[in-house]
């Protein structure tokens, strides 16, 4: 590590989001190039920085700096050209000039103590000295708080946000209650808190710890999918968690309950606590159900007769279900259709649909994630959107996004489907219905057998299983789907049935490996030589699905070896290595978690952009652009021609495609599927999941793997219990009307 002095003499390049900064530092009268992140940096600034010299292939010598230190200006001369830099607003030039020569070596002690001695230099009124004082007293307050946060080891983005968000109170917060920052600041998590807090020498059984440490096993639950957890299991993963006994962690309940932090509420044979938000969304969700579930007058006989005319202009046939389905949807204001693959639900949807039409309502499609809306587009030939697209998705700022369509802002429409209903989660669910004015018919679709949403809640099954409103199962494969092994066979995995693997079927394969390697060279002879011929489709459309991310043939190892043989390292394409990860330009990528702020665009193929919008989320796929060093961004073409520019310190939200867990391919429809499949945990390896990954493929899908493990799913109807209180909800808004 390195050190030098000198002062900015100019900037380069700035990036206003995440501080990275390219300047020309003036180190003993030469210019040395500087990169790196700083805090509010100004030209005329004096710095120490540290780091180390680098030589870039394109700018050539550089100095990396790791962190630094501002510097008061020692002389005349750096004091007068700090001044006149642009640092301090309504100094210029010749005014820093007057300043120092009438103040000399004594021009800061004068700003700081005596600052309405600045109004004897001409050009100064008394109001401006105290403007000018003022300025130079939040930068110096700025630089020693920045000094302050360093010595606790936290680094120059995380101290400017710190600084930012409490002003002159961090230094009382960081010593009392460093557990604040979690909940006030986006990016600081309970342990980042915690392991500042244990720097600062907070107790361990502080009651601030305990406190936050209970609010973070809940939020560790929601991410498990959970909308609450049984207060016996929340005291032992808190107990866990903070290295406390028990009776430590229950006798907090009640003060977090008292300032509204947790719910708790009695329910048969046990109390679950919630965090707040996810009560009162549950408790809300089921409400705003309940005041959708509006019955409308219309005879059987004639939605019967619009149904004929509509069969003899589509050429569709509807079987009885599917004609009640159509029926309840014109009868009622909130209606489920349900169904597993080949059962006809998009022939349902699509009648639905032309019924409403003709009777000159305004209709909105949505779905989930940009694949399943897309899907959507192609088969009723309507515009579907996501659901964050129509409900006009704000990103905000720091972490506060918000849709503009709500309550007092709803969607202006007649009725609205809503498909892939099972990747649907407690929040955005409540999010949808809040932009749902009552009157509007709400069209629930979706297959209850595919995995749960991602995110908190169960709702799909929770509105069946509540036995609230009106619910049409579509059960009959129709005679076209009974021709593909991948709808049979799903069915027959759904129903605990043996599948026969003889591999004499058109699209459903099972080649038998008994080792990880080999399973592994099959699947890559498959995406390279097999596959794309025979779905006329190309490799990066061939997703490889595997139930678990660690492990021989987990995410993480796979994606390494895929890579290496999919896109292998060029000199023509730039890298990008982040942790364990080497991005490359032409990498298949997936975004891993929602970010509401993340900008992109759509851009003509002239390079101009035609739309701009907010919001990446969990689970969008994408190819590398561009990896630019210099700017350090990588820039991403996301499904829909959507351009992300991501700062490299957001890579972390990035992990390569080629291979990714079921549970992350949920509402993705592929030409091919290859399922890599050999042991793990039995909780994991279940039929729902073995369902989910099937029912993914358009054209094929082959397995690769151990047929004893195969069999074994089909057989394990065991699924982690997922605590969710939206039946029971549902199920009291009916005793409570």
């Amino acid at each position: 590590m390195e050190t030098v002095n000198g002062y900015v003499d100019h900037i380069i390049y700035r990036n206003n989001e995440n501080g990275y900064t390219v300047l020309v530092l003036i180190v003993e009268e030469e210019e040395l190039t500087c990169v790196g992140y700083f805090s509010d940096i100004a030209e005329g600034e004096n710095i120490e920085a540290q780091g180390e010299y680098t030589d870039h292939p394109t700018y050539g010598r550089q100095f990396k700096v790791s962190s630094f230190e501002e510097k008061a200006p020692q002389d005349e001369m750096a004091i007068e050209r700090y001044l006149g830099s642009g640092a301090i607003k309504g100094i210029g030039i010749a005014l820093a000039a007057r300043i120092v020569r009438r103040f000399k070596a004594d021009t800061f002690r004068i700003i700081e103590e005596e600052p309405e001695r600045l109004a004897e230099v001409k050009g100064i009124s008394a109001k401006k000295a105290m403007e000018i004082a003022d300025q130079v007293n939040s930068k110096r307050d700025l630089r020693q708080a920045m000094i302050f946060l360093q010595q606790y080891g936290i680094n120059t983005n995380l101290a400017v946000k710190i600084y930012n968000t409490y002003g002159q109170e961090i230094y009382s917060i960081l010593k009392e209650n460093p557990y604040r920052m979690a909940d006030d600041i986006d990016g600081i998590g309970f342990k980042t808190a915690d392991e500042i807090a244990n720097r600062v020498g907070i107790r361990t059984d502080s009651d601030f710890r305990i406190r936050s440490g209970i609010l973070y096993a809940l939020l560790q639950a929601s991410s498990e999918g959970h909308t609450y957890l049984p207060q016996d299991q929340l005291t032992r993963r808190a107990s866990e968690l903070l290295g406390l006994e028990p009776e430590h962690i229950e006798k907090h309940y009640m003060n977090l309950a008292i300032d509204r932090k947790i719910m708790m509420r009695k329910c048969e044979d046990m109390t679950q606590v919630y965090a707040s938000t996810f009560y009162y969304m549950e408790a809300n969700v089921a409400a705003m159900l309940k005041q959708l579930d509006i019955s409308y007058d219309a005879p059987d006989i004639e939605i019967e007769s619009r149904v004929r005319k509509i069969e003899k202009e589509t050429g569709m046939v509807l079987e009885e279900h599917q004609l009640e389905a159509v029926k309840e949807a014109v009868k009622n204001g909130l209606l489920i259709v349900t169904g597993g693959p080949g059962t006809g639900k998009t022939t349902t949807i699509n009648t639905i649909i032309r019924y409403f039409e003709g009777e000159g309502l305004d209709i909105f499609l949505a779905a989930p994630t940009g694949r399943a809306a897309k899907r959507m587009s192609e088969t009723t030939g309507f515009e579907a959107r996501t659901i964050h697209r129509m409900l006009e998705l704000n990103g905000g700022m720091e972490g506060n996004a918000g849709f503009e369509r709500n309550e007092q802002n709803p969607l202006e429409t007649d009725v609205i489907i809503i498909d892939e209903m099972s990747m649907v989660d407690i929040s955005l669910m409540y999010s949808l219905l809040k932009a749902v004015v009552a009157g509007t018919r709400l069209i629930l679709v979706g297959d209850v057998n595919q995995l749960p949403s991602v995110g908190p809640g169960s709702v799909l099954k929770d509105i069946i299983n509540s036995e609230r409103f009106h619910t049409v199962k579509l059960q009959k494969i129709f005679r076209q789907a009974s021709t593909s092994d991948i709808i049979v066979n799903a069915h027959k995995i759904n129903d605990g049935e043996e599948v026969n693997l003889d591999n004499k079927s058109m699209d459903f394969f099972f080649l038998k490996r008994y080792e990880a390697d080999k399973i592994i060279n099959v699947t890559l002879q498959l995406i390279k030589q097999k596959l794309p011929k025979y779905v006329d489709a190309g490799e990066y459309d061939i997703q490889v699905l595997t139930p678990m991310r660690k492990g021989l043939l987990g995410v993480e190892r796979l994606n390494g070896i895929l890579q290496m043989y999919l896109n292998p390292p060029d000199k023509r394409k730039r890298e990008k290595e982040h942790g364990s990860r080497i991005f490359r330009e032409g990498d298949k990528v997936m975004q891993i978690k929602n970010n509401y702020q993340m900008e992109w665009e759509i851009r003509s193929r002239f390079g101009i952009s035609i739309e701009k919008g907010t919001g990446i989320f969990n689970g969008d796929t994408g190819i590398i652009e561009e990896i630019n060093e210099f700017a350090e961004t990588m820039t991403i073409s996301f499904d829909e021609g959507r351009m992300v520019e991501y700062p490299f310190k957001q890579l972390e939200e990035l992990e390569l495609a080629y291979a990714v867990t079921i549970h992350k391919s949920q509402g993705s429809e592929y030409p091919a599927v290859v399922i890599p499949l050999l042991s793990g945990p039995r909780m994991l390896l279940n039929r729902n999941l073995l369902y989910t990954a099937v029912t993914r493929a358009k054209k094929c899908v082959t397995i690769v793997g151990d047929d004893k493990t195969f069999n074994e799913m089909i057989q394990n109807n065991s699924q982690q219990r997922r605590y969710s209180g939206l039946e029971s909800r549902l199920r009291e808004e009916d005793e409570i009307g």
